[in-house]
């Protein structure tokens, strides 16, 4: 298990011994609405993960992803393409970390874009942002993406020098 991962778990672990201290009933009513929504959502999105790795892997060489999102393409690459491939897409989460393997053990890509890719889907929503607009107002939802933009390119860059 990477140290990515681990500290998520532990961020996860975490939160969700403060939920049960803070209130143990909102804290189980919440697992259990999380659990059938995984349950409803787990065979459609098996099956697009499978279909968009297939596709990626399928019909673009390795050779062709290392060039635009590999180690060759320099930080500007990297960095361009992995955030703004991240910070476009709007697939969940999840889907995203099966990609990103497949991305960095068969594909060629680097740490570095990988990282910028998951950070950006996860935090910066340009699809949604006209509704962020709508409900927190230009300036807020423009200052939280600007700053989430920023702090995602820090991250992978950290993950690119430690990994």
């Amino acid at each position: 298990m990477s140290i990515t991962a681990i500290i998520i778990n532990l961020m996860a672990l975490v939160s969700l011994l403060i939920a049960f201290i803070k209130d143990r009933e909102k804290a189980k009513k919440s697992l259990k609405i999380a659990g059938k929504s995984f349950v409803r959502m787990f065979p459609p999105m098996v099956l697009t993960i499978i279909f968009i790795i297939g596709l990626l892997l399928g019909f673009v060489p390795p050779s062709q992803i290392s060039r635009f999102i590999g180690e060759q393409s320099g930080i500007g690459g990297v960095l361009l393409i992995g955030t703004l491939g991240g910070a476009i897409m709007h697939i969940p989460a999840l889907l995203s970390f099966p990609l990103a393997a497949s991305l960095l053990e068969g594909g060629g890509a680097s740490v570095t874009a990988v990282a910028a890719f998951i950070t950006t889907l996860t935090m910066i929503g340009i699809v949604t942002l006209p509704l962020e607009i709508k409900e927190l107002g230009r300036k807020m939802a423009l200052l939280r993406n600007g700053l989430s933009f920023i702090i995602a390119i820090i991250i992978a860059l950290i993950m690119g020098a430690i990994l």
